[in-house]
């Protein structure tokens, strides 16, 4: 065999011609003949200045047999020119190789000149269209391998089938569509067959389950079975599969050379069987995403010559088996993401191959066995994501493989011993989020080994100096951030030797920081810095905005005392910043602006202005925040061509003019807040079909006109505050169709009219039904309330066991949470971050009449109702008693009549009441929360009686009276003063207590 392998170089910067001809074949760096016989190999070597055209070297290229081109730095080369001559080729690799070429044009190619091929690679070519029938003339292949063209689409030929020598056929990561032809699997010396990544390709394979996306039905097939007996490597990757997948496990143990089998995303919902422990010929076993629910099968122990076992994302529960112990061989070991519980078990500690041990993700308790320290080769621990407590044993940081250590997320407690260091070679300690306290061991300092250090969100305390960490020479990461440690500066290095110099990571969030690290100005590449949450006053200065122009992708200085500045240009200079985050510091003055920037907050600091025409430097900006600032002027039109920007945020500054038409009509925003400003005119109602609005918060400016009706096209739209501008029209009842609508804030405008539904829209039980927060409040809306309002309030209804999750945009480079203020137990309040569990009805204000709905006990999980000073009259419904997690109550200033129903005694969360300014009349409820409400509930209804009110009531009003001298009522007085207390601010206080922020839960306006 004659094999020229040539490695390409790009010469035509030496004045190389870069075509390619049939004289001229290629330039080359290497040129590599072998002539291999049957006992030996010779290599000759010439360099490209040796043999500039290949005729040189007296070599036929029509005798070629095989040829690798991979990689090659030209795009496109004519592909009927690079095989031409090439006749009695049998091996053909052109890996990388930019063919752009059409299936018609490179099968036909192919077709004609290499008519003896046997193998074809062309991996990552870039080839596109449908395979050609006339690929089908090279009967002679064993092999095709066609992955990652992405572009190759059409049917999979049923040619392939008359390729009776095919071995291998691999077409993942493209794609092919249609159904696959079921004769390929009939091919007896296929070993290798991958057409996993084609997402829409399906089929019914019946004997052969391996295609993605298919529905497979296995039967059994002996005769099939028999032609499979040279396969090795069996991948069920992206399939669903029916039928019973016991004997599936069976059958494969029948493939008597099987080593290695994968199931991958094969969602078969079904208990691991124990026939799995027939496969015994393994090697490799890897279960990901499949399903699988139940006990991990203890026949998994006969697999003894496993070396690889990896079981991921499953459904399995229960213990680890622990004839798991059996597999002697076992190399790498991975148990993730599962239901998984009890402790870790000791038999792991038989297994004295391990180099790898993953545990990650599952409910794992208890303390850190012992018997690892019998894995002498490990050099990979992870056990985080789980529930183990406990101190962290030192023998983890002295196994003498041990590299990589992986903790963190667990709940570890107590200090960290100090331990020897001398045989160490820990690259990699990752510890953080447990409850690890006492000081950071001076050993860890001692790691020189160490590149990455993440000791965060523990209980750690006392002084960190910078300096001690002078021995980590190849640190990169270091990550101590919230705990309870003062960290210092390091200038003054007694060592006279650079301080971490290839330190590229810095995270030290909330460590007491007061002054910049000066250390950081001889850091030549750093791409991470955050050191937010600190006290560092003063000057941000120059050398920030220098020294890494080329590296950082990552700056945040938030929640700071910075100042001031120094800048050379208020157009900052990075060319790889991603993300930029100076919030909540006493910033003034100009606003730099980002160049190339993909995420910028400035907001709550005291900026004043911004470069005139500063929307012309968002061209790769998606995420804006400039909120709470003193920032005054006009939207320049240029922010239309900011094609990339997702988020904008401009509220509460002093913006004035007119709303740019595109941030309403375009497609590129996703968030619109320009709350608190002084925008006027009216909105556009040109929105986009393609609108991907889904937050809108023009809430107190001046805007004026109707409420753009085209704004339905804007289908993900999730909230909605124009409150407090001067909008008219009538109720948008289109607004229903949006379903996931969640808040709308029309308050304070000039709206008008009948919240009657129309006729054309009553049928419909889908209106707002995602809806948790309405606020009308303040209009002129009158008539009769009806009562399907209430009834289609489905998010209202649900009951909910958690306390939900924020509402929120996390894919831009930030998360951005979205906000909302309402009238809440009788003060404005805004709420900085607002849960799905939030729910809020006021329809205050307006000149609503007749009875309140009966329908609106059915809300059971609203939290405030407000519908005060309206004109409503009747009876207080009961069946506001059924909405037990209502806390603020206001029907204040109706002309409601009778007495105040027994039922809302009920209301064990109510810690805010309003009724007065009605026509109620008789005893005042005098149990549970009534007992914590003053006069000022009450006031101005003549008719009531008993306490807080000074008006005693007459015998005859007793009879609806729950007595209060009982020893259960005597519980009830103490019980709901403190739960009544407690459980008016527990909404909140539950948030703040749950997610542990920063900032605060709420603002009070």
């Amino acid at each position: 065999m004659i094999l020229v392998d040539l490695a390409f170089r790009k010469m035509a910067s030496r004045g190389y011609p870069s075509s390619l001809t049939s004289t001229f074949l290629i330039q080359a760096s290497t040129v590599r003949f072998l002539s291999p016989s049957a006992n030996s190999q010779t290599s000759y070597h010439w360099t490209f200045l040796q043999c500039i055209i290949l005729n040189q070297l007296k070599l036929q290229i029509s005798m070629l047999s095989g040829m690798a081109i991979t990689y090659w730095c030209y795009e496109s080369p004519a592909f009927k020119t690079l095989l031409a001559n090439l006749n009695n080729l049998r091996e053909l690799y052109l890996d990388g190789v930019d063919i752009s070429s059409s299936g018609e044009e490179w099968s036909s190619a192919l077709g004609k000149a290499v008519p003896r091929l046997q193998v074809l690679s062309m991996v990552y070519c870039q080839l596109h269209g449908a395979i050609h029938s006339s690929l089908s003339s090279l009967r002679s292949l064993t092999v095709v391998n066609l992955k990652l063209n992405d572009g190759i689409s059409g049917a999979v030929p049923e040619f392939f089938t008359d390729f009776l020598n095919l071995s291998v056929l691999q077409l993942s990561y493209n794609n092919f569509s249609g159904w696959f032809p079921q004769t390929i699997f009939q091919l007896k010396n296929i070993r290798v067959l991958d057409v996993s990544h084609n997402e829409q390709l399906s089929g019914h394979l019946p004997e052969f389950p391996g295609l993605e996306g298919g529905s497979i039905s296995m039967e059994p097939n002996d005769l099939f079975l028999n032609k499979l007996n040279s396969l090795q490597n069996l991948q069920l990757s992206f399939a669903q599969f029916s039928g019973e997948f016991g004997p599936f496990f069976s059958w494969i143990s029948s493939l008597k050379n099987l080593t290695s089998l994968q199931l991958s995303e094969c969602y078969s919902s079904k208990i691991m069987p124990p026939l799995i422990g027939n496969l015994t010929n393994l090697t490799s076993l890897e279960m990901t995403f499949c399903g699988f629910f139940g006990q991990i099968s203890p026949s998994i122990g006969n697999l003894n010559k496993l070396t690889s076992l990896r079981i991921s994302d499953c459904a399995f529960s229960g213990t680890i088996p622990s004839s798991i112990g059996n597999l002697k061989k076992l190399r790498r070991l991975e148990i993730s993401y599962s239901e998984l519980s009890g402790p870790i078990t000791t038999d792991f500690g038989h297994l004295s191959n391990l180099t790898a041990l993953v545990l990650t993700g599952c409910r794992f308790s208890g303390r850190i066995p012992s018997t690892i320290v019998n894995l002498t080769q490990l050099i990979y621990l992870d056990l985080s994501q789980n529930d183990l407590r406990g101190e962290i044993p030192t023998y983890l940081f002295t196994l003498p493989a041990m590299l990589q250590l992986e903790l963190s997320s667990n709940q570890l407690s107590g200090p960290i011993q100090e331990f020897d260091t001398l045989y160490s070679h820990m690259i990699i300690v990752s510890l953080g989020q447990n409850q690890i306290s006492g000081q950071i061991p001076g050993s860890f300092f001692q790691l020189t080994s160490l590149i990455d250090l993440d000791l965060s969100s523990n209980n750690l305390t006392g002084l960190v100096e910078l300096n001690s960490l002078w021995k980590l020479r190849k640190l990169t990461s270091l990550d101590l951030s919230n705990n309870r440690l003062s960290v210092l500066d390091g200038e003054g290095n007694k060592s006279r030797v650079p301080l971490l110099p290839k330190l590229s990571i810095l995270v030290l969030v909330s460590c007491n920081m007061t002054t910049m690290p000066r250390f950081l100005m001889h850091i030549n590449h750093m791409e991470v810095l955050d050191l937010s949450n600190n006290i560092i006053q003063g000057t941000i200065p120059q050398w920030i905005w220098e020294t890494w122009n080329d590296s950082l992708r990552e700056l945040d200085l938030s929640n700071n005392m910075f100042t001031h500045m120094q800048l050379t240009s208020y157009l900052l200079p990075y060319s790889r910043l991603d993300s930029l985050d100076l919030s909540s510091n006493r910033l003034q003055g100009q606003a730099p602006m980002p160049n190339l920037l993909k995420a910028v907050d400035y907001s709550n600091n005291r900026f004043s202005s911004v470069m005139p025409n500063f929307t012309a430097y968002l061209s790769q900006t998606v995420y804006l925040k400039l909120s709470r600032n003193n920032i005054s002027g006009h939207i320049p039109h240029s922010v239309c061509d900011a094609s990339n920007l997702k988020v904008l945020d401009l509220s509460y500054n002093n913006f004035s003019g007119l709303i740019p038409s595109c941030l309403i009509e375009g497609r590129s925003l996703v968030v619109l807040n320009l709350r608190e400003n002084h925008f006027k005119g009216t909105l556009s109602d040109n929105v986009s079909d393609h609108c991907n609005l889904q937050t809108i918060d023009l809430h107190g400016n001046n805007i004026q006109g109707q409420l753009p009706r085209s704004l339905s096209n804007c289908a993900d739209l999730g909230i909605l505050d124009i409150g407090n501008n001067r909008m008219v029209g009538t109720f948008p009842f289109w607004l229903g169709r949006l379903s996931d609508l969640r808040i709308i804030v029309l308050g304070s405008n000039l709206f008008y009219g009948s919240l009657t539904y129309p006729t054309r829209d009553r049928k419909s039980r889908e209106y707002f039904s995602k809806l948790q927060i309405i606020d009308i409040a303040s209009n002129n809306f009158s008539g009769n309330l009806d009562p399907q309002w209430f009834e289609r309030l489905a998010s209202m209804m649900a009951k909910f066991n958690d306390m939900g999750n924020i509402l929120s945009h996390q894919s831009f480079y930030r998360d951005y949470h979205d906000t909302v203020a309402i009238t809440y137990k009788g003060q404005y309040v805004t709420f900085e971050e607002v849960l799905t569990t939030l729910t809020a009805i006021d329809f205050s204000n307006n000149a609503l009449e007749g009875d309140i709905p009966k329908s609106v006990g059915s809300l059971v999980s609203l939290h405030i109702l407000n519908m005060s000073h309206n004109a409503f009259t009747g009876r207080i419904p009961p069946q506001i008693g059924e909405m037990r997690q209502l806390e603020s109550l206001d029907l204040s200033w109706n002309k409601l009549s009778g007495e105040i129903p027994q039922e809302l005694t009920d209301l064990t969360f109510l810690s805010t009441l309003g009724l007065c300014r009605n026509k109620l009349d008789g005893r005042i409820p005098q149990s549970r929360q009534f007992l914590t409400f003053e006069n000022t509930s009450y006031e101005g209804n003549t008719g009531l009686c008993g306490p807080p009110l000074s008006k005693p009531c007459g015998d005859s009003s007793n009879r609806n009276e729950v007595q209060v001298n009982t020893s259960r009522d005597h519980v009830d007085i103490i019980l709901f003063l403190f739960v009544g207390v407690g459980f008016g601010v527990g909404f909140t206080a539950g948030i703040l207590m749950k997610w542990g922020k920063i900032g605060k839960w709420l603002r009070i306006a």
